[in-house]
């Protein structure tokens, strides 16, 4: 799978998550976002080339 495919399905994962998230009720929303946030936030300090 080549760069621009890889980023396009990480985009539609995303994607898919928000939709999942949207359509919970606020307080279960509120949660995911969190753990949202903590995953996203995790995968972008393992990313190689980022800022210490």
């Amino acid at each position: 799978m080549d760069q621009a495919n890889e980023q396009e399905d990480r985009t539609g994962d995303l994607l898919s998550t928000l939709e999942v998230i949207e359509a919970q009720p606020l307080a279960t929303r509120a949660a995911a976002y969190d753990t949202l946030h903590d995953a996203l936030a995790r995968r972008l300090e393992a990313t190689p080339g980022a800022p210490s």
